[in-house]
């Protein structure tokens, strides 16, 4: 059913997101597709339903990325810092978060490494060399991996528009056969 769609536009597919199809000919779309009217419309507002599945989990997606950027680039910063404040003899203060709005200062000796939390509770050293390299390239894929989500939402809002039209044109479409079928009819005298 993907493939037909009466006169309609050939379907496309993102990143494993199906293309929705514009339909212009609905007739000729039910016929093709071998479906009714309620038939088509169910199977429409499924792939609807999926779209915005779709659409809540890229959005988390993009929401966690949005959070991470950010964070990567404070320790960008604060291992720049560490090698700005190298050799300069004097100690470095800095507040850190110990708990949830629970913060301690600390003082920082000179060093040559700092460690950093990978996730699933890994942390490992690095020199700060090393913790600039790794941090400037999570950055850059994050900011990529960011762009790609960006784009794969507007395909994404674009279906979903396809989408609702189609369905309101099968929708009409219907209605309108049941009003020719109507006025078609003799009129009953009760």
């Amino acid at each position: 059913m993907a493939s037909s769609s009466g006169s309609g536009e050939v379907a496309t597919e993102r990143r494993g997101i199906p293309g929705a199809q514009f339909v212009e000919d609905v007739q000729t779309y039910l016929a093709q597709a071998g479906l009714d009217v309620n038939s088509a419309l169910a199977f429409l507002q499924e792939r609807l339903q999926q779209y915005k599945l779709v659409e809540m989990k890229l959005l988390a997606q993009q929401r966690d990325l949005q959070a991470k950027i950010p964070d990567i680039e404070k320790c960008l910063d604060i291992v720049a810092t560490l090698q700005a404040k190298k050799g300069s003899g004097g100690a470095l203060f800095a507040d850190f978060e110990v708990s949830e709005g629970i913060y301690s200062r600390a003082r920082i000796e000179d060093t040559d490494s700092v460690c950093l939390w990978l996730g699933a509770n890994v942390m490992l050293e690095y020199s700060c060399d090393e913790a600039t390299t790794l941090l400037q390239k999570n950055l850059e894929n994050a900011k990529a991996s960011l762009e790609v989500l960006v784009a794969d939402l507007q395909f994404l809002r674009d279906q979903v528009t396809i989408m609702q039209v189609t369905i309101a044109r099968v929708y009409n479409w219907d209605v309108h056969q049941k009003r020719i079928r109507q006025a078609g009819a003799p009129a009953k005298d009760s």
